[in-house]
């Protein structure tokens, strides 16, 4: 029953792990889009796709926050490289958000010109 019990749990860490990979790397690519729409002046769509972004960015982060929960209760499995690589996406997608938002203000800025 024990070893069931933590194939489960090595199961459900592989799909945090997978769907921090892989809702970080949507919420980035949004975050590229708007940042090109915001380029040639389309900023409304520029602002509801960073708000899509950031929401996906969401998803990726409370995946993120289960793994903490379970790591805090002493429930968890070794760290792997895909476990760093989902961190590495979540962190990198966060950066992009953050920028765009940025480049989304100058852009504005230099499209009223």
């Amino acid at each position: 029953m024990m070893e069931e019990t933590v194939t489960k749990d090595k199961e459900k860490n592989l799909q945090l792990v997978m769907s921090i990979i892989v809702d970080a790397g949507n919420a980035k690519a949004l975050a590229v889009k708007a940042i090109k729409e915001a380029k040639i002046g389309n900023q409304d769509t520029a602002q509801a796709t960073l708000k899509k972004a950031r929401d996906v960015l969401t998803d990726a982060h409370n995946a993120q926050t289960e793994m903490l929960m379970q790591e805090a209760q002493e429930n968890y499995d070794v760290v792997t490289l895909l476990t760093v690589h989902s961190q590495d996406h979540l962190m990198t997608a966060i950066t992009y958000c953050d920028l765009a938002t940025d480049f989304i203000d100058i852009y504005n800025k230099l499209n009223k010109f």
